[in-house]
């Protein structure tokens, strides 16, 4: 859901970067470890207040911290989303039946994800997370359009 960046202020604050598109409905995370008293947003990520953080040697302690929340958690998926979770690790094939490799990460700089995937020689390419690149995937494989393919 978000990362820890770091310590905001003396007081306890932590600097999140999210990767949800809205963590407010959840008030705990990683299995109960963490409870939000408070969020807002920065001028560099959102700024997050925990009941269990009370100073900013707490706060510290805390960088590089994921806020996870069970899967049971998370709303239901329409047609044609996925969480980024689901994606990571799955084999990837193009469209033609070529075994590609397999995704190792999803990034979004800013005109929608990008998904990197890893051949089996180490080389990485990049594909935008789009119907005309990756025209289907299931739980098991991800297909990339033969005119991606690196």
């Amino acid at each position: 859901m978000a990362v820890v960046i770091g310590a905001h202020g003396i007081a306890g604050e932590v600097r999140l970067k999210v990767y949800a598109t809205d963590i407010a409905p959840f008030a705990r995370f990683n299995d109960g470890a963490l409870t939000v008293k408070s969020l807002r947003a920065g001028s560099n990520g959102t700024i997050a207040r925990f009941v269990e953080v009370a100073d900013r040697t707490a706060a510290e302690a805390l960088r590089g911290t994921e806020l996870t929340v069970p899967r049971s958690a998370l709303p239901p998926l329409g047609e044609g989303e996925y969480y980024h979770a689901d994606l990571l690790g799955l084999a990837v094939r193009s469209s033609t039946g070529e075994a590609l490799g397999k995704v190792v990460a999803i990034d979004d700089f800013g005109a929608g994800d990008v998904i990197e995937v890893e051949r089996p020689d180490g080389k990485r390419f990049m594909v935008p997370m789009r119907i005309e690149a990756v025209p289907e995937w299931d739980d098991e494989r991800l297909i990339v359009s033969a005119d991606f393919v690196e």
